[in-house]
């Protein structure tokens, strides 16, 4: 079952079960790819989107949550902050597993091996290497520095 099939079951669930809270972060989701499709269409693209790019949309969700929670807490907006904390756990229900740290690093050392990078400049080789290979699993800003750390 695709992802997209996931999400519309998980959306007709909802519906069914009268859960609104459930129901609203989907139906973002939902938007978001629509948004992501429409764009592609756009740019002359045939306007459907892989798996692999709503396992990114949905990276970017969490991330836009994360910071969003943590700026409602500084601000005293707990009920706001716990808003979405729990978008964050609807969206992540449907992301693959986290890798930890030993198993980044682990693929790290697998995609520099793999692209033969040896200096600093083949960092881009790395990272599209990683990208093509764990989409969603795990947070590419942090391991951007790790993988410049090991070719620098």
């Amino acid at each position: 079952m695709s992802l997209r099939d996931r999400l519309q079951s998980a959306l007709k669930d909802a519906m069914r079960a009268k859960e609104a809270d459930r129901l609203s972060t989907l139906r973002l989701i939902n938007a978001a790819i629509k948004d992501r499709e429409i764009a592609n269409r756009g740019d002359g693209g045939e306007g459907l989107v892989s798996d692999a790019d709503i396992l990114q949309i949905m990276g970017k969700m969490v991330k836009q949550r994360h910071e969003s929670a943590r700026a409602y807490e500084e601000g005293g907006r707990l009920e706001l902050a716990e808003k979405e904390l729990a978008e964050i756990g609807v969206i992540q229900e449907f992301l693959p597993r986290q890798m930890s740290e030993a198993e980044v690093e682990a693929a790290i050392a697998d995609a520099v091996a793999e692209t033969g990078a040896a200096s600093i400049r083949d960092c881009g080789k790395v990272m599209a290497a990683l990208k093509g290979r764990y989409t969603g699993q795990m947070d590419f800003g942090a391991v951007g520095a790790l993988v410049k750390g090991r070719l620098g």
